[in-house]
């Protein structure tokens, strides 16, 4: 285990804000983590996990250990006629294991292509798009629990998957290192324009042509996506003029955020100083070039005012 000093971290959040590190490691595999969380025990420095830092906004710089998680791997564990097991590093790159997943023609996962982040944060909101949420391709959770020090799996079940949301967002002590996957022959066809698509390139390709179309490549302009949740109400609680709504379940339907930030706030395009949404999508926050941290904060706050 390597431990560096004074690392920016500006390269390693999408938002592509300065901050600088006061201590800094890369995480191959398990006993390094060990060691690093040894070392914070016995200098009294807190940690942070890092993957891809793409849900990351670094308000100031970090008096801390920032564990970059980085242990890779993708292991076949099993495989059936029509279902193939895979035992996947956290720090595997989320699109690129996709892109591998897609190559096998391995259904499940395709929809969710082109989002940025790593394998082991994909858990831990639950990511989803276009009719499909990762849960559904989970077997379970490797994690190690830095307050038992113990490592521990949990199921699919106990994972608590719902809406953007796990038991991973409560439970600060655990350290997601590995993810199993179940891939089926099935493809989910659900969103509208994926209807008549037949296998899981075609799907990818459509997906990637959508999001690129309506989102930035975060690597010209500095952002986190779309972080912000649509509300899930009650079938036929709001009715306003021609609202869009989507099924969510048989009691709960979803409505569109992006369209209420857009058709009844006027804030597509929205810009205040370094800092707007994008100009094809409201949900998205943009770093038009050397905004700070506390721009894209106080834009958030103040774009709620508006």
């Amino acid at each position: 285990m390597k431990i560096q000093q004074n690392i920016s971290l500006k390269s390693y959040n999408s938002f592509h804000c300065e901050c600088i590190a006061s201590h800094f490691s890369v995480i191959t595999q398990k006993t390094e983590l060990i060691a690093a969380l040894d070392w914070c025990k016995l200098n009294q420095l807190p940690f942070l996990v890092l993957g891809g830092g793409s849900n990351m906004l670094f308000t100031k710089n970090m008096d801390a250990l920032v564990l970059k998680m980085e242990v890779k791997g993708i292991q076949k564990i099993n495989e059936t006629s029509s279902n193939v097991f895979l035992n996947v590093g956290a720090g595997e790159h989320w699109h690129h294991f996709v892109t591998y997943t897609v190559q096998k023609s391995w259904g499940g996962l395709e929809n969710l292509s082109l989002i940025p982040g790593t394998v082991g944060a994909a858990p831990i909101q639950n990511i989803g798009a276009y009719g499909a949420e990762v849960k559904n391709s989970i077997i379970s959770v490797t994690a190690y629990d830095t307050h038992l020090a113990k490592w521990i799996t949990l199921t699919n079940e106990e994972c608590a998957f719902e809406y953007r949301n796990s038991i991973f967002k409560k439970e600060k002590d655990w350290i997601i290192t590995r993810v199993e996957f179940n891939f089926t022959d099935k493809i989910n066809t659900s969103y509208a324009g994926l209807e008549n698509l037949k296998t899981p390139q075609e799907i990818r390709d459509a997906v990637i042509k959508i999001r690129k179309e309506k989102l930035p490549d975060w690597h010209v302009l500095g952002t986190a996506g779309s972080f912000l949740k649509n509300p899930i109400v009650p079938i036929g609680s709001i009715n306003y003029l021609d609202l869009p709504k989507y099924p969510y379940s048989a009691t709960h339907e979803k409505i569109p955020l992006a369209w209420i930030l857009d058709k009844v706030c006027g804030l597509k395009d929205f810009r205040i100083g370094n800092v707007g949404t994008y100009k094809n999508q409201a949900l998205v926050i943009v770093n038009y070039g050397g905004a700070t941290a506390k721009e894209v904060d106080e834009f958030e706050i103040g774009r709620a005012h508006v």
